[in-house]
């Protein structure tokens, strides 16, 4: 099990995929228990998976292909960070779009793409090379430009243009750059602190030129500025998709390519050693503020939380490219973080949107009277995102800017702090407006599609638990198992400081 175990994980979701494919419309009975099923096996399985990482085991599938490039699937403490994530959030974000489609046409399709964008987003957290993580990169913009267009109306169909063309132009530079840099080191298997630091001095402007074509391949679906149009635009897509891409699948995948480019190809030193990680920290920071910025400006309700995952993703490529333990612990653990908070969010928005048929800021006047539960869970995520304590994104924005401090880049300080006056610009009007402002009757609030309770247990249930993960991720982060205590492993290895 020590080689199958990586590819039996990635299996549970591609092959309920190419299973629900072949199900029936109205068989969704069946539908539903194969996804709910296979969702916890697959919690299960990554349990497993992380205590025997945990123990010291060593998991690792390769499958050889050609001149000496190899399919790997491997298990160390970042990539079970990520899949963690990943596994968690599949199981909540199914059981919220079971609810959210029900009735709608064309389920099997969905869930089948649904849960092909979960595996790719599995091959990515797992692979143990630059040359499989390209593979399941581009198998993630295949499956998931089914899913932006799945209302099949002009709209939606021009942001899968938009998005196709923007991710397929991303994955042309990836590809560029690591072709190049295998010509240097041939296959780039990632390694502890890279595999570049024996590099010769005369190869050293072909590292630097191939580390900005690498982060601009990933800073696609990562969403930097300039890079970031086709994800306002992809919000024509059901919640379901909203939260799946904005928290787990692919601006995360974006994310996690630059930290596995950064720790695991380049290392830290070596980064500092070729003077690479301002460049990055800059973009980053200007991708922030300008996300912030344009967010103040959205009364459409995902548009606006599309434009703060703009800003709230960078916060990792920050932290990273901050050089130093406490500053890279900070971007690290927002992975996460960020992923619980916003997903609570997305969902909370699908259901305003499916129980009074609210999708705009300005017509939220009063919404908390009559949704009281969801617009708590909302709060509860707005507030971690600002980085009230004690939520997770408190925890996050002290260790970057600690970090900044002890690493001797106070710049950084003012970006959090105008980040988070910000944040509480777009977020605190409201809050405000949903709880303590008189509902508009012109503003075209429906009748509550559930009279008895606000909606569906489907669609109620994960926001809820979200945003308790919320809260508790902030209260209990000093525990062991938390996240944020995982990501102070994985750190304090890349720094050469837990040998």
């Amino acid at each position: 099990m020590t080689s199958l175990l990586p590819l039996v994980i990635f299996a549970t979701s591609f092959l309920t995929g190419v299973i629900i494919f072949f199900i029936k419309e109205e068989a969704e009975g069946l539908r539903t228990f194969i996804n709910i099923f296979n969702a916890v096996l697959k919690i299960l399985l990554v349990g497993w998976l992380m205590w025997g990482v945990y123990q010291g085991t060593q998991y690792e599938f390769r499958f050889p292909l050609f001149l000496g490039f190899d399919i790997v699937l491997n298990a160390d403490s970042l990539s079970l960070l990520f899949v963690g994530l990943s596994a968690v959030l599949w199981l909540l974000t199914t059981l919220y779009a079971i609810g959210y489609l029900q009735g709608s046409p064309d389920q099997s399709r969905f869930f089948g793409f649904f849960c092909l964008c979960v595996s790719a987003t599995t091959g990515i957290a797992l692979a143990g090379n630059l040359f499989t993580l390209l593979v399941f990169y581009e198998f993630l913009t295949l499956s998931t430009y089914p899913l932006v267009t799945h209302k099949g109306d002009r709209e939606s169909l021009q942001a899968g243009r938009i998005y196709l063309a923007y991710t397929l132009i991303g994955g042309v530079v990836l590809l560029w750059g690591m072709v190049w840099l295998s010509s240097l080191v041939g296959p780039a298997d990632f390694a502890e602190r890279g595999i570049l630091s024996a590099l010769p001095p005369q190869s050293y402007g072909q590292a630097i030129a191939i580390f900005v074509l690498l982060i601009l391949g990933f800073g696609v679906k990562a969403a930097l500025v300039p890079l970031h149009g086709w994800l306002p635009k992809a919000m024509v897509a059901p919640a379901p998709v909203s939260a799946l891409l904005h928290a787990v699948a692919v601006v995360k995948a974006g994310a996690f390519g630059i930290v596995r480019v950064v720790y695991d190809v380049y290392g830290i030193k070596f980064c500092a050693q070729l003077g690479i990680l301002r460049g990055l920290g800059i973009l980053a920071a200007v991708t922030i503020l300008y996300g912030s910025i344009r967010a103040l400006f959205q009364d459409d309700l995902k548009k606006r939380l599309a434009y703060s995952t703009v800003s709230q993703v960078s916060y990792i490529a920050l932290g990273v490219a901050t050089v130093g333990p406490i500053a890279t612990i900070g971007g690290i653990v927002h992975l996460v973080h960020q992923g619980i908070t916003k997903i609570t969010l997305f969902f909370c928005a699908g259901n305003f949107a499916e129980g009074l048929h609210i999708k705009r800021i300005s017509a939220m006047n009063g919404i908390g009277r009559r949704m009281p539960w969801t617009m708590a869970a909302f709060t509860v995520g707005a507030l971690g995102m600002i980085g009230v304590p004690p939520m997770a994104g408190f925890i996050s924005k002290w260790y970057l800017g600690m970090g900044a401090l002890r690493a001797g880049q106070g710049w950084v300080v003012p970006v959090l702090l105008g980040s988070s006056l910000l944040n509480a610009a777009y977020f605190l009007p409201i809050i405000y407006a949903g709880w303590f402002k008189e509902p508009d009757e012109r503003a075209g609030q429906g009748e509550l599609t559930q009279k008895w309770f606000e909606n569906r247990a489907y669609l109620l249930f994960p926001p809820l638990i979200t945003a308790s993960l919320v809260i508790l991720m902030g209260l209990f982060a000093g525990l062991p198992f938390s996240p944020l205590a995982w990501v102070k492993l994985i750190t304090l290895r890349e720094y050469g400081l837990a040998d």
